[in-house]
């Protein structure tokens, strides 16, 4: 199919700084749909002007429903990094679409910072929750940041400031490629309270202080990591148990008996874009999990209420799935097992004889890898120290079919 939908990237000095091919693209542009700040600094003269809603839902589905008509959209920078080129891209077959992209702000920060793109986290901000910055906060760590505006830079400086990095070293970029660039440069500290223009992009370089609070992405935080009840995978066990699920980018997870959200949390800390769904029945332990989620860096993780099997029934079919409570419950493992993609591979944990006796007997039904796992901890025991040990659990692991 010839496209119909172009895309066109375009920077803060407007209709002037794109090349040739794009202002041809442009020129022949009957209906051209763009942020009001666009259009305010680009004239357009004798073509159908639709201002872009902001309704990022709203847009797409008017798109979708004209099909075929000849569109124009001019955004910010690439479309294609953390753009709507990038999100039609997921609902539009791509041959449809003609993308022409201008230097992005991730580039152009990198320029004006001296750093070299390819050793800095870049992320998106803008129209998403700030917590997911301590993600990647972390002793000399370089992350470039879109925002939605001035309000999102103080938000972050306010988050680094309670998490110890509070002298971590903030460039805000105003308005870059346009005549009212400027650069600002201070601490987050000095952020948390500053004005800044609303069209920017945050460069930082994270300072730790002293007590500075940071967690690495391998899996196995420690336990007071998250607020539970008792209910959480330990963490030697939660790590071997990631080790054998194997998070990789945009795979989804199912925790099934989630308890506090420890296995899905640290599954998508693991791996660029991964996704989880924790389900659990008790309404307590799913406001941990959001909590927990929030506070951890992955506030995307979707959390269902329920009990396995019937709580399975619609969602999106899983990469990989856990089971760390109820696999003694009927249908349960079926219910997943079938759901789960080729190549997927399946853990589920018990620490009772009857979930280990059932674990025993799938294993014997369809093989599969068994280990039992006894853990000790040192812990104070009068004037001396002694081992305490936990409770052993036995970890059952299969893999689905060929892929992995």
């Amino acid at each position: 199919m010839t496209p119909w939908l172009t895309i066109i990237g375009i920077g803060d000095d407007g209709a002037a700084g794109l090349s040739p091919a794009a202002r041809a693209l442009l020129d022949a542009a009957e209906t051209v749909i763009a942020p009001e700040r666009v259009l305010a600094s680009t004239q357009l003269p004798g073509k159908r002007i639709e201002p872009w809603t902001g309704r990022l839902h709203e847009t797409v589905e008017d798109l979708l429903r004209r099909r075929g008509e000849q569109i124009t959209i001019l955004a910010t920078g690439d479309p294609m990094h953390f753009g709507i080129g990038a999100t039609l891209a997921k609902r539009i077959p791509f041959e449809e679409m003609r993308i022409v992209p201008s230097p992005s702000a991730f580039s152009l920060a990198a320029s004006r910072m001296g750093w070299a793109l390819q050793e800095v986290d870049c992320i998106s901000l803008h129209g998403r929750a700030v917590s997911q910055l301590q993600l990647f906060l972390a002793p000399g760590n370089r992350i470039l940041a879109l925002t939605s505006n001035g309000r999102t830079v103080r938000e972050a400086a306010r988050l680094m400031a309670e998490a110890g990095f509070g002298a971590s070293r903030l460039s805000v970029l105003e308005h870059m490629g346009g005549e009212a660039e400027r650069r600002v440069d201070l601490t987050a500290d000095d952020a948390a309270t500053s004005d800044f223009a609303d069209f920017n992009t945050l460069a930082i370089e994270c300072v730790a202080g002293q007590g500075a609070s940071w967690r690495p992405r391998v899996p196995g935080l420690p336990d007071d990591a998250f607020t539970h009840d008792g209910q959480i995978t330990k963490r030697e066990v939660r790590a071997a148990t990631l080790a054998r699920l194997g998070p990789f980018p945009g795979a989804l997870l199912w925790d099934i008996g989630a308890g506090c959200g420890s296995v899905s949390i640290e599954w998508m800390r693991a791996a660029r874009g991964a996704r989880a769904i924790a389900i659990e029945r008790n309404a307590a332990r799913r406001t941990m999990i959001a909590g927990n989620a929030i506070a951890l860096g992955v506030p995307s993780l979707k959390v269902v209420e329920g009990q396995a099997p019937g709580a399975l029934e619609g969602l999106e079919r899983p990469d990989a799935v856990f089971i760390g409570g109820g696999i003694a419950g009927d249908g349960v493992f079926e219910a997943a097992f079938d759901a789960l993609k080729p190549g997927g591979v399946l853990a589920a944990n018990a620490v009772t004889l009857d979930g280990e006796a059932k674990l025993l007997a799938l294993q014997g039904a369809h093989g599969g890898e068994l280990v039992r796992i006894a853990v000790s901890r040192a812990e104070p025991l009068g004037g001396h120290m002694a081992w305490r040990p936990l409770m052993p659990v036995t970890i059952w692991s299969l893999l689905k079919g060929a892929g992995r």
